[in-house]
């Protein structure tokens, strides 16, 4: 059997963290024949949740579960941590603004960034989930001096499920018929899903689709405003859809193909596609021979395109320039 590898969750009794443990204790995530040991991140004030969590996987018998650890101890959830799901924050109140919800999550992304610098196993790789997922990850890979900044992503594969979804049922097929449509930019209103470059059955998606009118609207007004649609359907933010695109996220980290795309942000080096430098940005991704996540590079990118990047490049910078006093 394989050495167990370690999995940091923060927010392990909240919706998102609810949905997501039992999948990665099943072997849906890091594969069938991989065990791993959760260690679960909570405040004070839900470690009685999280205990009823942990019966509740202990009671699914999973054969790959080899160990949890539950604490609010924020330097033991993250010890030897192979990776570090960051998925818990503060949420948004009533009338708080971005700039508000990120002053709020600084502070906890700060400690984490710091535990899991001075904890966290030498290979560890982190996702950030809590929003605002891109400069929360800044946030935390600023504080964390000696960790590479490539170990750091936030996540963008549930806006980029959403547009495939969107994307097959306008065109009529599975969702498995649509490929290459990633997401660029903030995990935000300004997000750009990418349907110049997304192919339905191999075939340009616009042409498939053949309403461009609609894509740039409905379509991506639909995409961008999904979180909140989602509210104000259920009166919760999305949950198992969330766990859902991390599982994907992971998937793809550790056995996708070479060629299949996959969204993701990462830490902008080198200035790809005009994209300044240590930024949190969302790019079309692929799996590297090593593992490491790659920018596909070589994409012919529209007037169009090339807008959306800048408006979306242009929030980032104002949050990062919110946020400077943290990241000295």
């Amino acid at each position: 059997m394989k050495t167990p590898i370690r999995v940091a969750v923060t927010g392990g009794a909240g919706q998102i963290g609810y949905s997501l443990l039992f999948r990665l204790a099943s072997g849906e995530a890091f594969g069938p024949d991989q065990p791993v040991i959760l260690q679960i991140l909570e405040i004070p004030q839900a470690i009685g949740a999280l205990r009823g969590v942990v019966m509740e996987l202990e009671d699914c018998a999973f054969p790959l579960l080899q160990d949890i650890v539950a604490t609010d101890d924020t330097n033991t959830a993250f010890r030897d941590a192979n990776w570090a799901l960051l998925v818990g924050g503060k949420p948004r109140g009533p009338g708080m603004e971005r700039a508000d919800v990120i002053k709020d999550n600084a502070p906890i992304f700060v400690a984490q960034g710091r535990a899991i610098n001075d904890y966290a196993a030498d290979d560890v790789r982190v996702l950030v989930v809590a929003n605002p997922c891109n400069t929360n990850a800044l946030i935390a890979l600023n504080s964390a001096p000696d960790l590479p900044a490539e170990r750091w992503m936030a996540m963008t594969r549930l806006d980029e499920n959403r547009a495939r979804s969107l994307i097959a049922q306008r065109a009529g097929v599975p969702v498995t018929a649509v490929s290459q449509l990633a997401v660029w930019g903030n995990h935000s209103p300004t997000m750009f899903p990418d349907f110049e470059h997304a192919r339905v059955n191999g075939d340009p998606a616009t042409d498939v689709i053949g309403d461009r009118a609609w894509l740039e609207t409905d379509f991506l007004k639909t995409v961008q405003q999904r979180g909140k649609a989602v509210i104000d359907a259920r009166g919760k933010s999305s949950a198992a859809s969330a766990a859902n695109a991390v599982i994907n996220h992971l998937q793809s980290m550790t056995g996708g193909d070479a060629e299949t795309w996959f969204s993701g942000a990462l830490c902008s080096s080198g200035n790809p596609y005009g994209v300044p430098d240590g930024l949190i940005y969302s790019f079309p991704l692929r799996r590297g021979a090593d593992g490491r996540p790659q920018i596909v590079s070589g994409l012919e990118l529209s007037a169009y395109a090339r807008e959306k990047l800048r408006v979306s490049t242009q929030e980032l910078e104002e949050e990062r320039a919110a946020i400077t006093e943290l990241l000295k």
